[in-house]
């Protein structure tokens, strides 16, 4: 009896003892009164663990530790357990905003894949509330697949920074995990609390600690992490620093002395696609049969010559007037360059000459209106860029003359345009101009005989006094084309001179002719010029091309008589074909010329700063 007592336990109002006595009264042995003993703690003990419900996930912290040592936030079914988590997190959320079911919390970790540990954070911390009556916020690219958890802070220690772009991962050892931008989850997903971009939250460090390791780890892996959010950012830096690469080789490049090259990506338009190009240029319409001609492009040596891009040089003369002022070739160039940026027109049917014209001999001049993009790109002929004049003679007829002391009279009509493009040099060498007697004047005196190369220097200095003293070149772009060679065998143009029967370039350099005097000349006039005129060198370039000319091909339809003994034309240049590598040229030298300019607006707008 005294050993019964000694284990009373009060349960409603009486005791263990007298009730076991009551029920089993038969029961007399000692070892029976053990055993019901036993049985009976044993069923306490088991009754309290189901009330305490001890697993994994349990809200009971104590029970947690028993059972596991990974670190998870408190995640549960029974209000037991929210009754717990909000006696020992008093500003926590309330009961309410707690998970609806345990079936939503992330499963535990293998214990060899986690090595954190729990971490508890004063009563007096303020915690994050996370309202789950809505759906989670998610930022740009940021991916859940369940209900998401909040991550507590270490105490003494900042928060990781919710970056743009970026999504979080169970982390899988004691260490703060950096994710990189655009990096997906690999268990459930901790939700990004509220955090304005480019800061940090933040708990209250105490004072005079200084940034940990890892701290300064996630400053530094986010800084990376805002330099790759956006995946074009990249290639649209690399596609800029390209093209400052690629004018700061043109800068420094020679672009005239290079090579002839195969390439079958060649011409920059089909033959046959563009209906504007002169009869005597137009070899393969005129029959023609070789087509290689076309596949060659210019190779400068030391450095690459870009490509016409038709549809960016269409927008950089937006609102603009292209005006090729000289001879026959620069109508060439004329002709190669209209048909390029009409291969990109959208609306081919609004690129059309001022005044309907189809064919472009016989007139002093010929505008082509690109409607779509408000510019135009003209010509105006002007083969010795002087003026060609008549005087009284003797007998009382007109005498044809030069005068080498005034520009040509359409000059006021095109002097105002945004690029100017001028040549002269081929009308130079006929009989009348090669001998120089009674032909050249200056004021009211002819020459009774004047030196071709002396005649061509003054003429080209009127121009260049006109050019200095009526072209504003703080507004327009002036460019001066060189001489293009002629290749003619066996005589002149007039004299039965010869190339039909070249298909193919020149490769070796020995055979090509010196370089003409009439550019040295021209050299000396540029150089003593008041402003900066551009030189389009093609001399050497063109002296290459034996192959390019129309020869025999410059008609579709010859005469009885022109075919007995037709007169080919080697000066001139079939279309598609050599033109188009100058008008390439001057597409690269454009975009030399608007780089410059842009640098010089940056250095006054600087200036004016200051």
């Amino acid at each position: 009896m005294a050993e019964a007592t000694k284990h009373n336990t009060p349960i409603k109002g009486g005791t263990l003892v007298s009730d076991m006595k009551s029920l089993f009264s038969i029961i007399k042995t000692r070892r029976t009164v053990a055993f019901a003993y036993g049985f009976m703690f044993a069923f306490v003990a088991f009754t309290v663990f189901l009330a305490f419900n001890p697993n994994p996930n349990s809200g009971a912290p104590w029970f947690s530790n028993i059972f596991t040592t990974s670190s998870t936030t408190s995640c549960s079914g029974s209000q037991f357990s929210s009754f717990f988590s909000s006696f020992f997190y008093p500003n926590a959320s309330s009961p309410s905003q707690q998970f609806q079911s345990s079936a939503s919390c992330p499963q535990p970790q293998p214990s060899g894949s986690s090595n954190t540990t729990l971490i508890k954070q004063p009563p007096s911390q303020t915690q994050p509330i996370v309202n789950f009556d809505k759906p989670p916020i998610l930022s740009p690219n940021q991916t859940s697949s369940s209900p998401s958890i909040v991550s507590l802070a270490p105490e003494n220690s900042s928060s990781l920074p919710v970056v743009k772009n970026q999504t979080q991962s169970t982390p899988s050892s004691d260490k703060a995990t950096i994710l990189e931008a655009n990096q997906t989850t690999v268990a459930a997903p901790i939700t990004p609390v509220a955090v304005p971009a480019n800061k940090t939250r933040s708990s209250s460090p105490k004072s005079g600690s200084s940034k940990s390791d890892a701290e300064k780890g996630v400053t530094s892996n986010y800084t990376a992490a805002l330099n790759k959010q956006s995946n074009g950012t990249k290639s649209s830096v690399s596609v800029e620093q390209r093209k400052d690469d690629l004018i700061k080789s043109l800068l420094s490049c020679d672009l005239f002395h290079g090579e002839w090259i195969e390439d079958d990506s060649y011409p920059l338009y089909e033959p046959g696609s563009c209906p504007l190009i002169d009869e005597q240029f137009n070899c393969i319409r005129n029959g023609r049969p070789d087509k290689d001609y076309q596949k060659f492009k210019w190779q400068p040596k030391d450095c690459t010559l870009p490509r016409l891009d038709a549809s960016h040089m269409i927008e950089l003369l937006r609102g603009k007037r292209l005006v090729f002022v000289g001879d026959s070739l620069n109508r060439n160039m004329w002709e190669s360059l209209i048909c390029i940026l009409r291969n990109s027109a959208k609306d081919k049917s609004k690129v059309y000459e001022a005044h309907g014209r189809t064919h472009f001999r016989g007139e002093a001049s010929y505008s082509f209106i690109f409607k779509d993009y408000n510019f135009t790109v003209e010509f105006f002929v002007s083969p010795f860029l002087v003026r060609e004049w008549e005087m009284p003679d003797k007998d009382g007829s007109k005498k044809e003359t030069l005068r080498l002391d005034l520009v040509g009279r359409s000059s006021e009509l095109y002097k105002d345009a945004d690029i100017l493009i001028f040549n002269t040099g081929h009308w130079w060498t006929h009989d009348k101009t090669a001998k120089g007697k009674d032909y050249y004047q200056e004021g009211s005196h002819v020459y009774g005989e004047l030196n071709v190369l002396e005649a061509f220097r003054k003429a080209l200095t009127t121009w260049s006094r006109w050019v200095d003293a009526s072209v504003d070149t703080a507004k327009s772009m002036v460019f001066f084309r060189g001489y293009s060679a002629s290749h003619f065998s066996g005589g002149q143009w007039n004299s039965g001179g010869q190339c039909d029967s070249e298909t193919l370039p020149i490769f070796n350099e020995t055979y090509l002719r010196p370089y003409p005097p009439k550019m040295l000349v021209l050299e000396k006039v540029l150089k003593h010029m008041k402003h900066h005129i551009t030189y389009l060198n093609i001399t050497r370039l063109t002296d290459f091309r034996k192959d390019g000319h129309p020869s025999i091909y410059r008609k579709q339809h010859l005469s009885p008589e022109e075919r007995k003994s037709p007169i080919q034309d080697c000066s001139h240049w079939c279309l598609p074909g050599v033109p188009d590598a100058w008008n390439e040229v001057l597409y690269a030298e454009l975009l030399v010329k608007l780089h410059k300019k842009s640098l010089h607006e940056q250095l006054q707008q600087q200036k004016k700063r200051a």
